[in-house]
């Protein structure tokens, strides 16, 4: 816990830095609110910063995951992102600056400072939803200095990137920086192309040290192709092999549009030394299409795969604001911080899904052109898309208003208490555009508690305990699930129970640990009398242990590993699987490794390991009647030379899978599974003036 003051000052040290930073943070203000030292956050928290994303050359969320100890990154269906993080799926629980960024498309880090995983329940802090983890990117915000890089890279493969970060300074209290992207990409797999850009320009206003303001505009566009990637082999339980390029289905009728627009206006206003007070508005609009064509079948004993195909649009429209006061200082000798503050939200979103059949050339509908076969994988067929009865075709309007309080004491110089609570009142109304089906609604109020105990022997370790809880509605984290039936169901629930520790073995040198117990409860199950309700009788527990280590081991060595056991499982049935179920994505051991070393000044290279063990592609794993394939585990090995080629000019080489080994990382479901590229290199320029 520091001071408002100091909050001020570290604001400011983000805003005037231009060059790149080492791995990692000492402190933050996500986890708590407060700028506090991460050390003395009570629950688990990974930070990437923008150095390590550069560094690796991370260019997606499931990339940055595949680092994060506890995290599984999905395909999400080829045009969302999606993780499965502690046992728990999600595709919403993403945030920007700590607002909500939850709709479905593909997030980029050209524009960032650094990414937060925050680990377990973060009802407390970030509001429904969260069970198993939230992740938070970090914006650059514009400083007083002028500076700028640009980076131009290439791979393999063909793709091309080129980024942009202007920061310019305009007068003596506002500043200016303009941040950008464009990349045009190809892939190792057949028929699959990437084409994305964006600009953000941040305006920020310091007219003095009490006063911050900062108005942000985003605009992003993401298209590419929806490859969904390859069946398994019937009756194996295995990912079909030998065919990691062969794309399956019809990649001209496979494409996935995302177009985001996000506007921020932050302020921040100090009153004295102690006392802080910060609002966050947002308005953000996301415009996304997509349809596919891919395999929705194992490879049969004859060799075909049945293929399946539909299209969806999911647009949204956000408004949301957070206001947070913070006061910093002592009380009756105890050393303390407290919290107050409230959020309130609007989101619209449009959902249609089309269901697809194939036509022969003379337009006539034809079933049997729903297959290929393994000589001929790849086809070009001619689709109607027309609305079934059950395809999704609504207008959902979610509200949401709350209030929460967070105290932070710390009464000596050894213990230190977290405790606060949330109130979140959340309504959801959808209007059913099929014929005959009302308007219907559900309004949940939820309670969530946060409670944390820190201990520090020494002022470099911290040992802790913690205890939070969050809710997730029965519509879901996409607002899909509300249906008349689940309009009277009561929220599925989180708890988390976590003790760790945190030790700052040397100067920037971060090592933690955590063990924690995570129940999800209020899970539907099916009901035993036939035509009645769903019961909320289902849950999944996971257990696991995290380690990691991060930042600096001395000036020229950068750190960032991690090492995860972790055992999730269905522990009363759910509609989706009986008790005893693996819960799919989560290998029971996981391991990664990133160092750079700068060998001297001009020369420095990296090296990185990733190794997991097997995991379910779906909850059909486990159990008496084991069916899901199964993903084996793998091992992987990257590396980077970087050399200084005149002031202000460096050059980059990064080589992903240099033992070309062959592996499967993720997939969807049993027949949606994503091969991993095999050896391939990236090179890049990047220039600092």
């Amino acid at each position: 816990m520091e001071t408002a003051s100091a909050e001020q000052d570290a604001a400011q040290v983000i805003t005037v830095t231009g060059s790149r930073q080492e791995y990692g943070v000492k402190s933050t203000i996500s986890g708590t609110k407060t700028l506090t030292a991460l050390r003395d956050v009570p629950q688990a928290i990974s930070v990437v910063s923008e150095a390590q994303i550069e560094d690796q050359s991370l260019r997606s969320v499931a990339d940055l995951l595949m680092f994060v100890p506890g995290a599984t990154p999905g395909t999400g269906e080829a045009n969302r992102d999606q993780l499965t993080i502690r046992g728990n799926n999600t595709t919403a629980d993403f945030f920007v600056d700590g607002l909500r960024d939850d709709a479905q498309y593909f997030r980029d880090f050209y524009n960032l400072d650094r990414v937060e995983v925050l680990k377990g329940p973060n009802a407390m802090i970030f509001g429904r939803g969260g069970g198993g983890g939230v992740i938070n990117r970090v914006t650059k915000r514009a400083g007083l200095t002028n500076d700028r890089q640009f980076i131009l890279s290439h791979d393999s493969e063909g793709g091309t990137r080129l980024t942009a970060d202007d920061n310019m300074r305009l007068t003596g209290a506002l500043g200016l920086r303009v941040n950008g992207v464009w990349e045009h990409g190809d892939s190792f797999r057949d028929f699959t192309r990437l084409k994305r850009y964006g600009i953000n320009p941040t305006l920020g206003w310091q007219p003095g040290s009490d006063t911050r303001v900062d108005l942000s505009y985003e605009y992003f566009h993401d298209r590419r192709t929806t490859d969904r990637g390859l069946p398994s082999r019937a009756g194996t339980r295995r990912p079909l092999e030998g065919f990691d390029s062969a794309f399956f289905g019809d990649p001209a009728n496979s494409h996935s549009d995302a177009d985001v627009q996000i506007a921020t206006l932050g302020v921040e206003q100090k009153f004295g030394d102690h006392l802080l007070l910060r609002n966050r508005t947002q308005v953000a609009d996301y415009d996304k299409y997509y349809n596919n064509v891919f395999p929705s079948s194992a490879v049969s004993a004859a060799g075909t795969v049945n293929i399946g195909t539909y299209s969806s649009r999911n647009d949204r429209r956000n408004l949301i604001s957070q206001t947070d006061l913070v006061w910093d200082g002592s009380l009756a000798g105890i050393d303390q911080a407290w919290l107050f503050g409230f959020e309130v939200g609007r989101q619209r979103s449009r959902n249609q899904r089309l269901s697809g059949r194939f036509l022969d050339a003379n337009g006539v509908v034809t079933p049997s052109l729903g297959s290929v076969t393994l000589a001929d994988p790849t086809v070009a067929r001619r689709v109607e898309y027309f609305r079934s009865a059950t395809d999704a075709d609504n207008r959902t309007r979610a509200t949401f208003a709350a209030g929460y309080a967070q105290t932070q004491l710390k009464p000596n110089d050894w213990v230190e208490l977290v405790a606060g609570i949330r109130f979140d009142r959340f309504r959801l109304s959808v209007d059913d555009e099929r014929a005959g089906v009302p308007t219907f609604s559900r309004t949940d109020n939820l309670v969530s508690p946060r409670l944390g105990l820190v201990l520090k022997p020494n002022k470099n370790l911290s040992i802790y305990t913690s205890y939070s809880r969050s809710y997730l509605p029965q519509s879901g984290d996409q607002f899909g699930g509300l249906t008349q039936t689940t309009a009277a169901l009561k929220p599925e629930r989180f708890d988390n129970v976590e003790a760790g520790a945190k030790w700052e073995l040397l100067d920037g040198l971060l090592a933690t640990a955590a063990v924690y117990q995570l129940d999800r409860k209020n899970t539907q199950a099916p009901n035993p009398i036939v035509d009645q309700p769903n019961l909320l009788t289902g849950a999944t527990r996971t257990r696991g242990l995290e380690l990691g280590l991060e930042r600096s081991i001395a000036a020229r060595l950068q750190v960032s590993a991690g090492y995860a056991l972790q055992k999730s499982e269905i522990r009363r049935s759910t509609t989706a699987a009986p008790a005893g179920r693996d819960v799919p994505l989560v290998p029971r051991h996981s391991v990664s490794l990133w160092t750079k070393y700068q060998a001297t000044r001009d020369f420095g290279a990296g090296i990185g390991l990733l190794a997991r063990s097997k995991s379910y592609a779906s909850l059909g794993g486990a159990g008496a009647v084991s069916t899901a394939t199964v993903l084996p585990g793998y091992a992987r090995l990257d590396g980077a030379l970087y050399y200084k080629l005149m002031p202000g000019l460096e050059a980059q080489l990064n080589v992903e899978n240099i033992t070309n080994r062959d592996y499967f990382p993720t997939a969807h479901n049993d027949n949606n599974i994503a091969p991993g590229a095999p050896r391939s290199a990236r090179l890049s320029l990047k220039a600092d003036f």
